[in-house]
């Protein structure tokens, strides 16, 4: 029979420390609210952040990985986005450098076309119109 891999140290202390603590009910009730209300704030700073450059769906993940400290539902969706991104990865891994060239350039194309619309519409710059202004005047 194999032993199972030790954890970190900092786990086993996270694992006990949320154990003592679910074991008051106060303290249980605490703890649902604190995380619902914690991975709440992360979610939705995640999901303001999608449309611009930056974290915004690692920010989304992270909150559900807070919600999943104490939600089921939480962990199942973190499980089931966990496999498709880490399937997602392996496709792409055996693609042709071409097919991952294409697949960048489309991401990127994408990002800069969610950029111009943020700042065209939020902003009211529009980024597009400058810079053809620009290159019709120098």
């Amino acid at each position: 029979m194999q032993d199972r891999p030790r954890r970190p140290r900092w786990r086993e202390r996270i694992s006990l420390t949320l154990e003592l603590i679910r074991g008051n009910p106060t303290g249980r009730i605490a703890l649902k609210i604190f995380i619902a209300i914690a991975g709440a704030l992360v979610v939705t700073i995640g999901i303001a952040l999608i449309p611009l450059p930056g974290p915004g769906w690692l920010l989304v993940i992270a909150g559900l990985g807070i919600w999943a400290v104490e939600y089921h539902w939480a962990r199942r969706l973190l499980g089931f986005t966990r496999r498709h991104v880490h399937g997602w990865t392996r496709w792409v891994t055996r693609q042709s450098l071409l097919v991952r060239i294409v697949l960048g350039s489309v991401g990127l194309v994408f990002v800069a076309t969610v950029v111009w619309l943020s700042l065209k519409y939020s902003l009211g710059i529009d980024v597009v119109a400058k810079a053809m202004h620009y290159l019709a005047t120098h």
